[in-house]
């Protein structure tokens, strides 16, 4: 099997990816998953940026793309009794939460130049149910930055399925996964601005 460019990994290469076919529609159906916006997520590399609500958002997203998706995650996440092991197999980015984490956006930048799909939750914590977080600067600097498209996500409904203090999901709500048009903030200059005008978009998702 072809070696993907994005994940440096035996585990990830050899094991999970021939999986994944077999693994995503199972998984799409028992969560009851409903997608709608795939016609927009572009070939190339691009920055997706989503909401954020429950610890189930991040395989929700990798079941609904085509392609493995290297997700930037706090740092906690790592030292995760079984998530953690995990992680650096899926081409994870942990990022220190609180401060300028520059390492993090270093190596955001180098996978967006590889070619790779980066997913960003610009809040940088989950929100309440039915609720948004005033987003961080990390995605505006990163979207300047890159030079790359941002693919806004608008993601309902796994705040339901396994909320804020449960350690196992409970399928049964219905999940909905909205993809938005990328649009290309390489022109901007303000990373605060860009980051809530990217916000916004991922809200006008949440209209339709």
């Amino acid at each position: 099997m072809k070696k993907h460019p994005c994940i440096n990994s035996f585990l990830a290469n050899r094991i999970l990816a021939p999986m994944c076919p077999i693994v995503k529609p199972i998984f799409r159906t028992v969560f009851r998953i409903k997608v709608t916006g795939l016609e927009n997520i572009p070939s190339e590399a691009c920055i997706v940026a989503a909401n954020h609500r429950s610890h189930l958002d991040p395989p929700v997203l990798n079941a609904v793309f085509p392609e493995p998706l290297i997700f930037i995650a706090k740092e906690e996440l790592f030292r995760a009794p079984l998530l953690g092991k995990f992680l650096p197999h899926m081409g994870a980015i942990p990022v220190k939460r609180g401060s300028g984490d520059m390492q993090a956006l270093e190596l955001s930048l180098s996978f967006l130049e590889k070619g790779c799909k980066v997913c960003i939750f610009p809040e940088g914590s989950r929100a309440n149910p039915g609720e948004f977080l005033r987003p961080k600067l990390g995605v505006g600097i990163l979207a300047i930055k890159s030079k790359k498209e941002v693919l806004p996500v608008y993601i309902d409904g796994t705040d339901k399925v396994m909320p804020r203090g449960k350690s196992f999901p409970k399928p049964g709500p219905i999940i909905r996964v909205i993809i938005g048009k990328p649009k290309d903030y390489s022109k901007e200059n303000n990373y605060k601005e860009v980051a809530i005008k990217i916000m916004e978009e991922i809200k006008a998702l949440s209209k339709l």
